[in-house]
């Protein structure tokens, strides 16, 4: 499969009156398209910071990103919080990113109507998000980013304010939605076990700088889902192997669930 991100000799470094701290060093990885990468690694090794780089949300110090499309609007990003509007209905949320592009066409807000209908939020377009379940409100924040049809998704632990069991829930559903449409998606998390299961591959960033140690390269076959991933003899292995390699790293992130 074709590359639809190339990132090569990434550098970055936090510059402060007081001191330059650098955060990322040496960076090199692609993702196909289509494919679902994970990202863990110690507190403050970066892992954000790599997506806001990606996003052009901040410039390199050092090295390239090259996004291989000709997509109007190729990146979308999902932050830890939802940052729903409570003044503004679901429908209204949703369309929000159109709004700020100019985009508020028929077509665009039909095919909005779609996916919230597609995704279990048809009866729940005029609710204001207080009314809402936490899943719910991330399965509204997706679909207001798959709004202007971006190819590559950047997600920043988008599900790490939601309860465990719910947690787990969304992460397959939202998984299973971005498979269906055939979205190429890089995630941040600091949960091992959510960054198995949702995961073609497994980057681990050592402490700070980040550099990449390990791109880990799963195989649970092709029926594979996050809920069913869990459950595969293969899981405890992939866990031990990328949890003794942080364990191994200075400054290592003990929030790993089995």
């Amino acid at each position: 499969m074709a590359a639809l991100l190339s990132v090569h000799d990434l550098c970055y470094t936090y510059h402060t009156p007081k001191a330059d701290t650098p955060a990322l060093a040496d960076i090199s990885f692609s993702v196909e398209k289509g494919e679902f990468v994970s990202i863990v690694g110690p507190s403050g090794c970066g892992k954000s910071t790599l997506l806001s780089l990606v996003a052009g949300l901040a410039i390199p110090d050092q090295g390239h990103i090259t996004l291989h499309t000709q997509a109007s609007h190729p990146v979308g990003y999902m932050f830890q919080r939802d940052h729903l509007l409570e003044w503004r209905s679901i429908f209204s949320n949703a369309c929000l990113g159109l709004e700020i592009r100019g985009a508020m066409n028929d077509k665009n807000q039909e095919n909005v109507r779609q996916m919230l209908r597609q995704y279990g939020l048809g009866d729940f377009m005029e609710h204001r998000p207080s009314q809402l379940s936490g899943g719910m409100r991330q399965r509204a924040a997706l679909v207001r980013t798959l709004a202007l049809q971006p190819e590559l998704l950047l997600l920043d632990e988008p599900f790490s304010a939601l309860d465990y069991q719910t947690r787990i829930t969304v992460a397959d559903e939202i998984w299973q939605i971005l498979r269906q449409s055939g979205k190429t998606a890089v995630l941040v998390t600091h949960d091992i076990s959510e960054a198995i299961s949702l995961g073609d591959r497994v980057m681990v960033l050592s402490a700070r700088p980040g550099r990449i140690m390990y791109d880990i390269r799963t195989d649970f076959g092709p029926d594979r889902t996050p809920l069913s991933v869990r459950s595969h003899p293969a899981f405890q292995t992939y866990f031990q192997q990328i949890w003794q390699a942080m364990v191994q790293m200075e400054g290592v992130d003990h929030h790993g669930k089995s």
